[in-house]
């Protein structure tokens, strides 16, 4: 496969539209009439540092999943229903066309725009089933051996140097070198030789380490060679590993520059190694290949032992939980006082949380920057507050508040729709949010056979909301990691999510949802974690959820005459949870608020 090569001189900073027509006088250097640009940097996450954020730069989108690809006379972001708003009001509308990932797929765009086109990529920043998906009869994808945007991005961050410490085994569970043992094995089994570990989240979790390098989640970002007898070759910047780091990880765990890299994989010459081409750059395949290395498929050894938590890191997810329902009351009072006088903003309100969560012990940060969203602001699925879209919280209107918390014992992610008075809430409001609660407890009050998966649950949590003709444009839920990112695989509710059967251990979230554009936003989140399930006479292994969240839901916005004998139960019982857990861990006006909230319905 050619490669093309593309100057890198620097320049200074441009505006938007200089910005694409610097991208495209690179191509046109290069002899490539356009580019594609997601929003994954080199560890393909959801999540980047600054220096990471292309798309952003290119195209003014924000957002955390898109894709964008530049033509010689058209450009076009491509986002799915969490997103279609925000991509309007942030990319040039003169510049950019905003199409949806699923319902104009940019395959089907490519096909009718590109025919007869060499299109580049950056290896690094695709998984080679990506390209597939974009590669179309009559589109020549040309893989590039520099990224052009680097060269046109003058002021572009430094890569993140933050320091990777040890995550102390009181809240791991399981020393690091019992799961290299257990990862390695799985090679073994598999006669593979060695497995490439793309994902910082394997590292983190295999080795026992947690770090700086992004704002909310707590990574430090690396690869790593894992072989079949345990051996682990990291590679990172050395100064980011201190010695006391070095002797956490033994001598098995050996940390050498990112340089090295090439020459590592190199070495695996004749070797069978283990990709999971999904979660790895497409540049690893190639330089496999071209080592005379033998590529095997199969999942990253340490996703699905890191999703399913130990009994630590259970007993850490449910103390944390504890503790950062006080925040959550805590905010919760507050903002029952003070927000029919109209005084609040998205951002003081926002912050106000963060500063209750920041009183907490063992926090260690936001597990993602707070969807504070009041009226319209709330229809935006992943809406977030600036300085310039920053509005008042008025009397009489919705508000969406989803936000989490980073622990050393656990991660947390809860949403509630609040109603913020003085005034009653209008019936239609009422009807939405009571079918959203619906199905919400549907979800989380479900017994399951061993062997279903969260595809399969989705339709489960929206039937309340199909009944009235209504529905939402996201995935009901997401699995959510021990002190490490909030959105983690391989399970989820989802349509669109794979078919992985959920196991005990799995922590997901619930989170179902309702918007109306320019009006209001509905979403009711709790993080659900995976348990067995005692079902007299069951001929196969049953499970279930427990609740790990604590937090009243807005009785103001639910309508209990539509709500089933059954799903009262549920409620009730869950508020007299909350009320007996987090009530005496409060202060004296938090607690005689929390016994109105939480009162009988």
């Amino acid at each position: 496969m050619d490669t093309c090569n593309i100057a890198v001189t620097r320049i200074t900073t441009l505006s938007p539209s200089d910005r694409l027509a610097a991208l495209r006088a690179r191509l046109a250097e290069a002899g490539l009439h356009g580019f594609i640009i997601p929003r994954s940097d080199e560890h393909l996450g959801e999540y980047v540092p600054p220096s990471g954020e292309r798309l952003a730069w290119l195209t003014g989108f924000t957002g955390s999943a898109g894709l964008a690809i530049v033509l010689p006379d058209r450009a076009a972001v491509f986002t799915d229903g969490r997103y279609t708003l925000q991509v309007r009001s942030q990319a040039d509308p003169d510049l950019w066309e905003c199409r949806h990932l699923t319902d104009e797929p940019a395959a089907d765009w490519l096909r009718a725009h590109a025919q007869g086109l060499r299109i580049g990529y950056d290896p690094w920043v695709h998984a080679v089933p990506a390209i597939d998906r974009l590669s179309v009869p009559g589109v020549t994808l040309v893989p590039v051996a520099a990224n052009p945007i680097d060269a046109a991005w003058a002021d572009r961050p430094p890569a993140p140097l933050a320091e990777a410490i040890p995550h102390p085994i009181a809240f791991a569970g399981k020393p690091a070198a019992e799961k290299r043992t257990e990862a390695a094995a799985i090679l073994r089994e598999a006669n593979e030789a060695a497995a490439v570990l793309a994902d910082p989240h394997s590292l983190a979790w295999l080795l026992n380490i947690r770090g700086g390098d992004l704002a909310n989640t707590p990574l430090a970002l690396g690869f790593a060679l894992l072989h079949a007898d345990a051996r682990v070759e990291v590679f990172m910047a050395p100064q980011k590993v201190p010695p006391a780091t070095r002797a956490h990880l033994g001598n098995q765990v050996v940390v050498r520059p990112r340089e090295d890299l090439p020459a590592a994989l190199d070495a695996l010459r004749g070797s069978r190694v283990r990709i999971d081409a999904e979660a790895t750059p497409a540049w690893f395949t190639e330089r496999l290949r071209a080592a005379g290395a033998e590529i095997t498929a199969g999942e990253d050894p340490c996703r699905l032992p890191r999703a399913c938590k130990n009994p630590v890191e259970r007993d850490g997810a449910r103390a944390a939980h504890r503790r950062d329902a006080v925040a959550m009351a805590r905010f919760l009072a507050w903002f029952a006082a003070e927000a029919p006088k109209g005084g609040l903003t998205e951002i003081s309100a926002a912050a106000q949380l963060l500063a209750f969560r920041r009183e907490v012990d063992r926090f260690r940060g936001e597990s993602f920057s707070a969807i504070s969203g009041a009226g319209e602001h709330g229809a935006i699925v992943h809406y977030r507050v600036t300085p310039e879209s920053n509005r008042r919280i008025a009397p009489d209107e919705c508000y969406l508040i989803d936000s989490g918390g980073q622990y050393l014992d656990g991660t947390t992610d809860i949403t509630r729709t609040l109603w913020t008075g003085p005034g009653p809430a209008p019936a239609q409001l009422r009807d939405r949010a009571t079918r959203v609660l619906k199905g919400h407890i549907a979800l989380a009050t479900l017994r399951f056979p061993a062997g279903v998966a969260g595809p399969h649950m989705d339709a489960i949590a929206r039937r309340p909301l199909w009944d009235a003709g209504l529905d939402y444009d996201h995935g009901t839920g997401h699995g959510v990691g021990s002190f490490l990112s909030v959105h983690e695989g391989p399970a989820a509710f989802s349509r669109a999510a794979r078919v992985v059967p959920l196991r005990e251990g799995m922590i997901l979230s619930d989170e179902p949802g309702f918007y109306a554009t320019g009006e209001y936003g509905i979403r009711l989140e709790n993080l659900l974690l995976v348990v067995p399930s005692v079902v007299q006479g069951a001929a196969k292994p049953f499970l279930e959820f427990e609740t790990l969240t604590l937090a009243p839901f807005d009785r103001a916005l639910i309508d209990v005459a539509l709500l089933a004998p059954t799903e009262r139960d549920w409620l009730n019982a869950y508020h007299a949870r909350v009320l007996a857990e987090v009530a005496p861990r409060c202060d004296a006006a938090t607690a005689a608020w929390l016994a109105q909230a939480c009162a009988p319905v």
